[in-house]
């Protein structure tokens, strides 16, 4: 099987290059940053008028594997990244405060929709429960996961957050924007639900906005003379060790509590993902004018790569193999 990196990854790489030799900086930063935060505000705005009411109360039907997938993206993916934190009081060369950050941020994120949904369906995975677990993990996700940070920080021991600027920050900029979206979605919903493509593409625009404005402003910090070679290269590894591990702990608990094969696709995929596209918004928010704010993000951008090349192996085996139960039934 072949694969080739898309688009959207390469001017994700091209921005961090052009913020390297040419960051926005003095009055073209500022304006760059506002910018950012405008359109993170119109991005969940869109969100919110694009979800149905249907999407965001949806899910009680399945609740045990709602349960399950609820507890791996919010309570068993926080608890593993903990201890990764903690290599930064001991081996900081590997692991500086600001990646070990990074990957708290990480593990308190909501599982990625879009993709979680695409690999669950081309398993020939229990489609719908993807969609609802994914829709309600990023809903609940923009209160749950400021909140989980603050816990894991606070039981690290380190870090600078302020959680009563960052809430009403998310207030402000992602709360208050999505629920007056969804408030006009009977006016606004049609329009969006004909233009997903251009909807996919501003949330594209916007991530691209954050990753150039956010490397930008850490290159200016020194970003690439505070961050070894090692540590990236740590970073990667550290990020498919846990996305493997997620996939595995997933199977595993689906197994022991005997749920079906296609169930078992929808799990592993919406348990062991985590979302980028509101990954960084959030991250915008949460970390405005943070001079490690690069090096903070690293960890979402690496993990994300990687979960789309490893779902896509794992997906076609996960379709091969419910392919073949479904014709042994009904032989």
């Amino acid at each position: 099987m072949k694969f080739r990196i898309d688009t959207f990854t390469l001017l994700l790489l091209g921005a961090i290059v052009l913020a390297t030799f040419l960051p926005a900086t003095g009055q073209a930063g500022g304006a760059l940053a506002t910018a950012g935060t405008v359109a993170v505000a119109l991005l969940f705005f869109f969100h919110g008028a694009a979800l149905s009411r249907e999407q965001i109360i949806a899910g009680a039907t399945h609740w045990r594997l709602h349960i399950l997938i609820t507890s791996l993206t919010f309570i068993f993916f926080p608890l593993a990244v903990l201890p990764i934190n903690g290599l930064s009081d001991i081996a900081p060369s590997w692991m500086p405060k600001d990646l070990g950050l990074g990957f708290l941020y990480l593990g308190v994120l909501p599982s990625a929709v879009s993709s979680s949904i695409a690999y669950t369906a081309m398993a020939r995975g229990n489609v719908p429960a993807a969609i609802c677990s994914a829709a309600a993990s990023n809903v609940f996700g923009m209160m749950l996961t400021p909140f989980l940070l603050l816990l894991l920080v606070s039981t690290s021991g380190g870090g600078d957050f302020s959680i009563a600027e960052a809430l009403q920050d998310i207030i402000l900029q992602l709360l208050l924007p999505f629920a007056v979206g969804h408030a006009l979605r009977p006016w606004l919903g049609g329009f969006l639900g004909r233009n997903e493509t251009l909807m996919a593409r501003y949330d594209q625009c916007v991530i691209w906005l954050i990753v150039y404005s956010a490397f930008s402003h850490s290159v200016e910090s020194g970003l690439w003379e505070n961050l070894p070679l090692q540590a990236i290269l740590f970073a990667i590894g550290l990020c498919l060790g846990l996305l493997l591990l997620f996939m595995v702990f997933a199977k595993f608990l689906v197994r022991r509590f005997g749920f079906s094969l296609e169930d078992e696709a929808a799990v592993v995929f919406c348990g062991s993902k985590k979302s980028l596209a509101s990954g960084l918004p959030m991250a915008k928010v949460l970390f405005s004018g943070h001079p490690g704010f690069g090096m903070i993000v690293l960890p979402i951008m690496c993990y994300n790569q990687i979960q789309v090349i490893v779902g896509a192996i794992l997906a076609q085996k996960y379709r091969e193999k419910i392919e073949r139960a479904n014709t042994d039934r009904l032989n």
